[in-house]
């Protein structure tokens, strides 16, 4: 008989239902409970997962003896209490990024999951989108030359932080977009920040009684030499034809790379109400089965569980991000440049 590895999910919202979904259609995983603070949250995805148990609680759940790993999908400031709690379980973990919204939170998770001795890994799931696969080829096999200068735009509309959850304001959209970005900078150039510029306004969402920055525009030097401007804004217009905005651009001294992965019109849809840009390429469920490079990350790390292989994306990365987006953070509030002494990883 075949063995099914017993995982949970903490967190049961839009991205934690995801989650959800990817273990129960895992071949060798076994969705065995879930956990929401919402009860009625978490019983719904219980029923709909056709999972026994479900809990209120993550540290009830963490002392079922069947539950090997679990996915921490809580609102980005409450990733600590969960996470520490996981690792001092035994209990392996992906934890949504980013690690932390504080460099103290993510260097306790990291040191946590040491001690412990667990498998853990950030979900940082650009590095399995299929645009970013192909513009890291084109580095890594020299085809752009020396990268000079990147442009990164990765921007929600209002519908994100008015409309998506209640917490928008106890966050931002450096810490929900900007470390996806980040992420996939330092990836994509196997490269550290060694100083950021940055700034940012606080005008629209605070009008609409949301207390978080509208926006951050930075300028992020590498120790290698190239230079990258990133933007992360959460004020679209909600009539955008997709409710994110997705740009990538590299120049090397040899040759550049484009991607548009929100607005390329792979499919055009129009009807009498809108005209918008299905998603072919985050979620889209192909022949009742959830596909994407969002699930890609979480199956992926699900197969590293049940093979026993250590996760691309590991938390010392993520410590370093969460380090690169404080920087950012505090240069915008100073309006000064901010300088980052190498990492020690």
């Amino acid at each position: 008989m075949r063995q099914e590895i017993g995982f949970g999910v903490i967190g049961t919202g839009i991205f934690g239902e995801l989650h959800c979904r990817v273990y129960a259609e895992h071949p060798k995983v076994r969705l065995v409970a879930v956990c929401d603070i919402d009860a009625k949250r978490a019983r719904a995805a219980a029923r709909k997962y056709g999972v026994k148990h479900w809990f209120t609680d993550y540290r009830e759940m963490l002392a079922m003896e069947d539950l090997a790993a679990v996915s921490i999908v809580t609102p980005d400031f409450a990733h600590k209490a969960p996470a520490v709690a996981a690792a001092k379980a035994g209990k392996h973990f992906l934890l949504e990024k980013p690690l932390a919204t504080t460099l103290a939170d993510a260097r306790a998770i990291a040191e946590a999951a040491k001690k412990a001795e667990v498998t853990a890994m950030v979900d940082f799931h650009n590095r399995w989108n299929p645009a970013m696969v192909k513009a890291k080829e084109a580095v890594d096999k020299g085809r752009l030359g020396e990268v000079m200068m990147i442009y990164y735009r990765l921007s929600d509309t209002r519908e994100v932080p008015l409309k998506w959850f209640g917490w928008s304001s106890k966050t931002s959209v450096l810490w929900f977009l900007g470390s996806h970005s980040v992420d996939t900078m330092m990836w994509l150039l196997k490269d550290e920040v060694k100083r950021v510029y940055a700034v940012s306004r606080s005008k629209v969402l605070r009008g609409a009684g949301v207390d978080t920055p509208d926006f951050y525009q930075a300028t992020l030097e590498f120790r290698k030499g190239a230079c990258a401007v990133l933007e992360n804004c959460w004020i679209l217009a909600e009539s955008e034809p997709s409710i994110f905005d997705f740009k990538l651009e590299m120049v090397g001294s040899k040759g550049t790379i484009r991607c548009d992965l929100s607005h390329n019109r792979v499919v055009e849809r129009l009807t009498e109400k809108e005209v918008a840009y299905p998603d072919v390429m985050v979620m889209p469920e192909i022949h009742g089965e959830q596909s994407g490079f969002a699930a890609a990350s979480i199956r992926y790390f699900a197969d590293c569980i049940v093979e026993g292989r250590k996760p691309t994306a590991t938390l010392e990365q993520g410590v370093e991000n969460v380090r690169v987006l404080a920087a950012i953070e505090r240069s915008a509030k100073t309006g000064r440049p901010v300088d980052l002494a190498p990492s020690s990883r």
